[in-house]
């Protein structure tokens, strides 16, 4: 299926691992050239190798609002133009939500909230202007339901959520989609003390109807075609990929 994305301009946060990473190989595959940011310069270095000239590495924190801002302004110099938004950096501290801190609480909500909105709000108004673009939120299952001992994680996910429905309905009548993605376990870096530990593993493949853990490099199918013009009619969705965990009662 051609999914007519050859030539277009995506930015993709948290990019230098995991699946950040698998996002922006499976949008140059397609391609895409990318602005892929992350704060890690050295694993970008070795993305951006992987395509010269396709992929732009720029280091970015996700708490620097004008690193955020110059973003969509890098990826019109590089690129000349801007179609697609991913918002997937995060960060998911674990623990008892009665030691939670007021300042756990703000950083997990400036990265995986806050962040998102600026982004989008500045990419927001190129996409408003030109009449199209697309955005396309990773949040997770746990902001579909909530999970002990990532309660602010997933308040702040479930707050994109939100955030995602928002935007659809005000942006859908300009031409521009913005959907979400609430992925379950995946063999990423982030998981490495569950993928490591063979009973924490059988513990968790477990409670997944489909009795595994997926593959970074599955997301990027979803995100190549919520950021394509065949979603055009999509806006304002959350696609839960997760082997079946959320659908159990």
């Amino acid at each position: 299926m051609n999914l007519e994305l050859d030539g277009k301009v995506a930015i993709v946060t948290g990019a230098s691992r995991g699946l950040g990473a698998a996002a922006v190989r499976s949008l140059v595959a397609e391609g895409v050239n990318v602005v892929a940011a992350a704060r890690s310069g050295d694993e970008l270095d070795k993305l951006a190798a992987e395509a010269p000239g396709r992929i732009a590495g720029v280091v970015c924190d996700m708490r620097d609002a004008a690193g955020l801002a110059a973003l969509p302004e890098r990826a019109l110099r590089e690129f000349g133009r801007l179609d697609i938004l991913v918002n997937n950096a995060g960060i998911a501290p674990a623990g008892k939500f009665l030691d939670a801190t007021a300042e756990l609480l703000e950083d997990v909500f400036a990265v995986n909230v806050v962040a998102p909105a600026l982004l989008a709000r500045a990419c927001g108004e190129i996409f408003v202007g030109q009449g199209s673009g697309k955005v396309v939120n990773v949040a997770s299952i746990s902001g579909v339901r909530g999970k002990g001992s990532l309660a602010v994680y997933s308040a702040s996910k479930g707050a994109l959520v939100r955030l995602t429905e928002a935007l659809a309905a005000e942006w859908s009548r300009h031409g521009v989609q913005v959907n979400a993605i609430a992925p379950g376990a995946f063999a990423t870096e982030a998981q490495r003390a569950v993928l490591d530990d063979p009973e924490t593993l059988r513990r968790r493949v477990a409670k997944i109807p489909a009795r595994r853990v997926a593959d970074p490099a599955e997301i990027g199918a979803l995100v190549c075609y919520l950021a394509s013009p065949l979603s055009g009619f999509v806006s304002g969705a959350t696609y839960v990929i997760d082997g079946g965990e959320t659908a159990k009662i």
